[in-house]
């Protein structure tokens, strides 16, 4: 069976797909993929054994080169005589939804890995919903990455009922808890040369995040809270992702990002995210919207406490009270709940490993799409 995933950017492959390339390869399937242009593809492609082409797959709309798009993905089809088409991100997953319902491709999965427009209003807000209303049109089935994506996709009527699912607890792929956020595997020299790296102290208290460094992802109410912390010269906010230009932060908030010895600011990490979790005592994602936060899972496999929000698909993440705590926006609360975890040591991370073992292990969720491709 030829399977094709298409997806925007590279950072999307390991993050959501992963070794379902490897895992599927091993059991007779051909995985392809279409991806934006990156320099990391090539290597990427040859360590997972799947075959793909470079196309723009860009988020903003681009009549051109989204017409050139989906006539590349046809030819691909075409080519590669495609059975399945998986379409990921709303732009991804329209490009793919279109092209694959243009070829007749019989079986057409959409992933909805969260609702863009949440945070949106008026005539974008509109679009965007339209967009995602096109894509689940042309698709076979919808897959939602978690029960709350579910729930808010029923209600705002993006596509009938009967044709989304939700894969067990959720999650696109889940993560690999035995092998990679596993710690007691880790190699703690390792660790130890990333904390020299960073400039940070065994004595300190780390403060982690990972993923974009954008608006929504409630980063700017994460720096103001890591300013409010009292008796905090052993603390550290470990920001692990790249800064965007779409839903950019203010550009006080970079600068103090950038020049604030306290903050460390990594930029884009390809792989080894099981050490920078290694440094951290705390993972926060103060987010507005999610679809299902996988730093969320993989930070608590890791034996993390965990404060997120109860927004869309963070709300579905964590145990409240058990493996972590749910946050508000305002940086007052942030802090509070910081304490509780910095000072109080309310939360055992051991309780959250074994939670995301039992329902997310990417093997058993690997299962799941095997039944969604026969």
């Amino acid at each position: 069976m030829n399977i094709l995933h298409v997806v925007n950017i590279y950072f999307v492959l390991p993050y959501f797909i992963g070794d379902q390339f490897k895992y599927f390869k091993s059991k007779g399937y051909n995985m392809n993929v279409v991806c934006s242009p990156s320099e990391y593809l090539a290597d990427y492609a040859k360590k997972q054994g799947f075959d793909y082409i470079e196309s723009p797959v860009n988020r903003s709309i681009s009549l051109k080169e989204d017409f050139i798009t989906i006539r590349n993905i046809c030819k691909f089809i075409r080519k590669k005589d495609i059975d399945i088409v998986v379409g990921h991100t709303p732009k991804g997953g329209l490009l793919a939804m279109v092209a694959a319902w243009l070829m007749r491709v019989p079986n057409r999965i959409y992933f909805r890995h969260g609702l863009v427009y949440e945070t949106s209003r008026g005539l974008k807000r509109f679009i965007l919903m339209s967009v995602d209303r096109l894509a689940s049109f042309c698709a076979t089935v919808i897959v939602c990455v978690s029960p709350s994506v579910l729930k808010r996709s029923i209600e705002d009527r993006l596509a009938p009922a009967n044709k989304q699912i939700v894969l067990g607890h959720g999650t696109c792929g889940g993560i690999d808890t035995e092998f990679k956020f596993n710690p007691a595997l880790v190699d703690r020299q390792k660790v130890a040369d990333l904390r020299k790296r960073w400039g940070i102290k065994e004595s300190d208290f780390v403060i982690g995040y990972s993923g974009r460094l954008v608006r929504d992802k409630g980063i700017i109410s994460l720096v103001r809270a890591f300013d409010m912390l009292e008796d905090a010269d052993d603390c550290k906010l470990l920001l692990v992702g790249m800064f965007e230009v779409r839903d950019a932060l203010p550009e006080d908030v970079k600068e103090r990002i950038e020049n604030d010895p306290r903050i460390i600011y990594t930029g884009f990490v390809n792989g080894g995210m099981e050490y920078y979790y290694s440094l951290m005592n705390l993972y926060v994602l103060p987010s507005y919207r999610e679809g299902f936060p996988t730093g969320v899972l993989e930070s608590q496999a890791m034996e993390l406490p965990v404060l997120t929000t109860r927004v869309t698909g963070c709300c579905d993440a964590i145990c409240d009270g058990r493996s972590g705590l749910f946050i508000t926006h305002d940086p007052e609360d942030i802090v509070e709940k910081i304490d509780e975890i910095r000072l109080k040591h309310r939360i055992d991370g051991r309780f959250g490993r074994e939670w995301v073992k039992e329902y997310f292990d990417c093997r058993k969720v690997w299962c799941e799409i095997e039944k969604l491709y026969k």
